[in-house]
């Protein structure tokens, strides 16, 4: 545990190394072919680091990376730099303030582009936070100049984000991880349109809504703890364990989702705010203390309705607030949730009832929904929450959330799901409850 807390902080690897990294992450999460996408890194004298062409974008290595000077020239026997080159040097040309780019070409971003339509970011206050307004650029052949000043004049245009016409989307940042970030908001923000639109429509935020969406960070004094107990440093663990397999299976992306567990009666552990969810190591887990954070990490900002839900019920020992893409196709277009269509759905979740966007701050309330008949919640265009005696549960519990409304979407291909009977619900009740 020591050694995995003591990694080289993924921005302080060498250029070529992110690159590499975020590459492969991006072909393993199925957002890009073999072939496909292209990411750069700008240098202080102008050049650039970019992914090279015609290389396999899954196994990418360091070596492969290609150094681009200002003038367009790289080292002899490298590999080429990727055709899409002129338009990062268009967009670094145009945005001064940005210094990594992402480009790939996702299906259900790509089933945007080639609609000629953009994703509605209104449906997710925390998308809409990470990636802005979304930009449009018309179609030119790949590799030309005239692609460069249509995407850089977006860009130019005040866009951290452009989706090309029958060409994918690019995303923009002051770091590789933003602009990486903002490219997964966006592809989320595309799965849920989509999925949104099977179940016959998505509600969007009013401007006012999204710009009260966020929760301030909760502000508390630092302490230094003293020495880990086993029981810390095992939590710490499992935290990480769970929170990277739930970015795996899609359950959280890799700047939004929350876990947390009860260590006592009066601290508790819970993921960073501002640490890369896949990228999470023991060391990253905040430590509270009743009104206290560990000293030089910053706690999710869900951390007071953790703390909330943790003192109303002895019973809960393990949190996770998460935005699962078919669960929150239900949350986003007001469409009941039926969890009575399995026994596992009914038996793990009981009934899923969903909250009001506006109750999402209401703290007090979300806690007297939750507890032992009810242990997970939907709060519409937020998030679902999902608790349980260990953090093993917790995760079953929204795993099984995100099948079940997956299934729900796919049955209505079919003709519609149909139920277990009240009388089989009441048997799962007495026998399971």
């Amino acid at each position: 545990m020591e050694k995995q807390s003591q990694k080289l902080p993924f921005e302080r690897l060498p250029p070529a190394e992110q690159i590499a990294l975020l590459m492969r992450r991006i072909y393993q999460q199925g957002l890009t072919t073999s072939s496909g996408g292209n990411l750069s890194l700008l240098a202080d004298d102008g050049g650039m680091w970019i992914s090279p062409s015609a290389l396999d974008k899954g196994v990418l290595a360091p070596a492969e990376v290609v150094r681009v000077g200002a003038d367009g020239a790289f080292p002899t026997g490298s590999p080429r730099p990727s055709l899409e080159y002129p338009f990062h040097r268009a967009i670094y040309a145009a945005r001064p303030d940005l210094r990594a780019i992402v480009h790939a070409h996702p299906a259900d971003l790509l089933a945007f582009s080639i609609a000629h339509k953009v994703p509605d970011i209104a449906i997710s206050p925390q998308a809409m936070e990470t990636c802005g307004a979304v930009g449009y650029a018309e179609y030119a052949i790949p590799g030309s100049a005239e692609l460069g000043e249509n995407i850089a004049g977006r860009f130019a245009a005040g866009f951290d984000c452009v989706l090309l016409e029958n060409h994918g989307a690019v995303c923009g940042g002051t770091s590789l991880l933003q602009a990486f970030h903002r490219f997964e908001a966006l592809d989320f923000c595309a799965r849920l349109h989509i999925q949104a639109l099977r179940l016959g429509g998505r509600q969007v935020l009013s401007a006012d809504e999204l710009k009260t969406a966020q929760s301030p960070t909760e502000q508390l004094r630092e302490f230094t703890p003293t020495a880990q107990s086993a029981r810390e440093t095992l939590l710490r663990g499992q935290i990480c364990a769970m929170v990277h397999r739930a970015c795996q299976q899609q359950l959280m992306s890799s700047s939004a989702g929350t876990l947390s567990a009860r260590l006592d009666n009066t601290s508790l552990l819970i993921s960073a705010a501002d640490v890369d969810r896949q990228l999470l190591t023991p060391g990253d887990v905040v430590l509270i203390k009743e009104s206290w954070r560990e000293a030089g990490k910053l706690p999710s900002r869900d951390l007071s309705l953790h703390q909330r839900i943790y003192a109303a019920h002895s019973e809960i020992s393990a949190i996770i607030t998460a935005q699962p893409t078919h669960v929150m196709a239900f949350a986003v277009t007001g469409a009941h949730l039926d969890t009575h269509i399995i026994p596992e759905s009914y038996m793990l979740l009981h009934d899923l009832p969903a909250l009001p966007f506006a109750a999402r701050n209401d703290h007090q309330k979300i806690s007297e929904m939750l507890g032992t008949s009810c242990p997970a919640v939907m709060i519409e265009h937020e998030a679902v929450i999902a608790t349980g005696c260990t953090i093993l549960q917790a995760f079953d519990r929204l795993e099984v959330a995100e099948f079940t409304a997956r299934s729900l979407i796919a049955a209505k291909i079919l003709g519609g799901a149909v139920a277990i009977s009240d009388q089989h619900a009441a048997e799962l009740r007495e026998a399971f409850f």
